[in-house]
């Protein structure tokens, strides 16, 4: 472990002299300048941790010497040294960004004490640059996946509540979609991201406890108050206090809540004064608010209050074209995480995956995908490994809705089986076709017309051996009317009813 540099600039020899050799014994390594010139010289090439600078010396002004050392490293602690220890030169000192200052003539063990106490302050500056910047790194790994429109909207909402700075944010959706993320990414996105994240579950508290949590409480507030203790709205200062489950918060607090909200005042458990309070409060709920409303199971008023930016999360069912690539993102961070090396999941894997309706939305998608990996022994993703739930849906997919109908995956049309029947396979191979013609041949549009991805397609396509027009080089196919007693059906008169 390397030491602790120090550069002491005075043109007293023997104050340099006794400064260095003290400082040398307390393990300290210890370089001397007797002048501004000799110190700058010393500065680039001894590249020191603290300066202990003399404010006279010969050739310059030590507070000149200290805007110099500081606009080259703004983290660079100087220790003052004057023979007037109350001169205004010192207080000048001060405010320049000097951490301190002695006078003339000193005491040794005072100046180790200031020097000690310097590089304590320092030590614990880095200890909290690096778990903030962990937090960050950590919540720049969770991050949101999806390209479709739904979630668009999401990510242009949190962008404009960020820049805004928006005091109030609801966040609504069902469990699992994600709105403990959207509440750190309009946090770390803001101006308010060197500023705590403060999260509390208002569901997993009990009563009598969630106003002590929120607000704190004075000294004697209750028979174990044997001392002040702050809350979550004065530790979140400056900062984002995130309200998750808000719907379950009790009845009698939502109305100080409310308070807080309007007011940015608090006031703590036994306390006779309010407190202020500069703070973002996010909520999230998965619960429907307004109907709460109507039942008097929760505030009109505080729900108006929330809601004035309202960010809905859709359902991961009703964004299926982003599946695939959640599930690359869990595979590259659970990769990281378990040492693994997954390098995708299959096509007939990620079919799979897109027919079920995820009730659990993306947590249960990560779940998902992490018991694969635990499971599979190769490099890719296979079905072997899914849930009874997960297969069965395909399967259920693709049972016909009635003897003589099927549901296409276009909204709202039906084909009509012939009357002698048709395997799955042809019928999969007609949809193909009929999507690759629909979509003049665009893979990727084809695939969206049949709410599958592009690689799940071409899987397909080599599957039934078609080529890149959507036909299989010899021959369409099957041919005749659907509806009709004749012997075949084909891709391009496949009938739409």
């Amino acid at each position: 472990m390397s030491k602790n540099r120090i550069l002491v600039v005075d043109d007293e020899k023997l104050i340099s002299w006794s400064l260095a050799a003290s400082l040398k014994k307390d393990g300290y390594e210890v370089d001397t300048a007797a002048s501004g010139a000799e110190a700058v010289q010393k500065f680039e090439i001894f590249k020191p941790d603290l300066v202990m600078l003399d404010i006279c010396l010969p050739d310059t002004s030590g507070l000149e010497l200290l805007k110099r050392f500081k606009a080259t490293n703004e983290d660079l602690y100087v220790i003052m040294i004057t023979a007037y220890a109350n001169a205004d030169s010192a207080v000048q000192a001060l405010q320049d960004g000097a951490e301190d200052y002695f006078g003339k003539p000193f005491n040794l063990e005072a100046v180790k004490h200031v020097v000690e106490r310097a590089f304590e302050k320092r030590r614990l500056k880095k200890e909290v640059d690096y778990f903030r910047n962990e937090l960050r790194r950590k919540s720049d790994n969770e991050k949101m996946v999806g390209n479709s429109p739904k979630m668009i909207e999401v990510f242009k909402m949190i962008k404009i509540c960020a820049d805004a700075d928006a005091k109030t944010v609801l966040i609504t959706g069902e469990s699992g979609t994600g709105k403990e993320l959207v509440a750190k990414a309009i946090h770390y996105h803001s101006a308010r991201a060197d500023a705590p994240f403060i999260e509390v579950n208002c569901a997993s508290i009990p009563e009598n406890l969630l106003e002590n949590e929120l607000f704190g409480h004075e000294k004697g507030a209750y028979t174990d108050a044997s001392r002040r203790q702050k809350g979550v709205f004065e530790l979140a200062e400056g900062g984002s206090v995130f309200l998750d489950e808000i719907g379950d918060m009790p009845y009698q607090m939502q109305a100080k809540i409310l308070k807080a909200t309007e007011t940015k005042r608090f006031r703590r458990l036994g306390g006779q004064e309010d407190v202020e309070a500069n703070v973002r409060i996010i909520t999230a709920t998965h619960q429907d608010l307004p109907k709460m409303v109507k039942e008097g199971r929760f505030r009109g008023d505080l729900f108006f209050r929330l809601n004035v930016m309202n960010i809905c999360l859709p359902k991961l069912r009703e964004r299926k074209e982003d599946i695939e690539s959640l599930v690359q993102y869990f595979v590259d961070a659970l990769n990281e995480e378990y040492g693994r090396s997954v390098s995708h999941a299959s096509p007939e894997t990620l079919e799979y995956l897109t027919r079920y309706d995820w009730p659990g939305n993306v947590r249960e998608l990560r779940n998902c995908v992490e018991r694969l990996m635990m499971l599979e022994q190769g490099k890719v993703l296979t079905p072997e490994f899914l849930s009874p739930e997960i297969k069965q849906s395909k399967v259920a997919a693709q049972e016909p809705d009635s003897p003589g109908m099927i549901s296409s995956d276009f909204a709202g049309e039906h084909i009509v089986l012939p009357s002698t029947g048709i395997s799955l396979e042809e019928l999969e191979k007609m949809l193909i076709q009929l999507a690759l013609k629909k979509s003049g041949g665009n893979q990727s549009k084809a695939a969206k017309f049949l709410k599958t991805s592009r690689d799940t397609l071409r899987y397909r396509m080599k599957k039934f051996g078609l080529s890149e027009s959507g036909k299989d080089g010899e021959n369409d196919g099957f041919e005749a009317s659907v509806s009709g007693s004749a012997p075949q059906a084909s891709a391009d008169n496949l009938r739409w009813v």
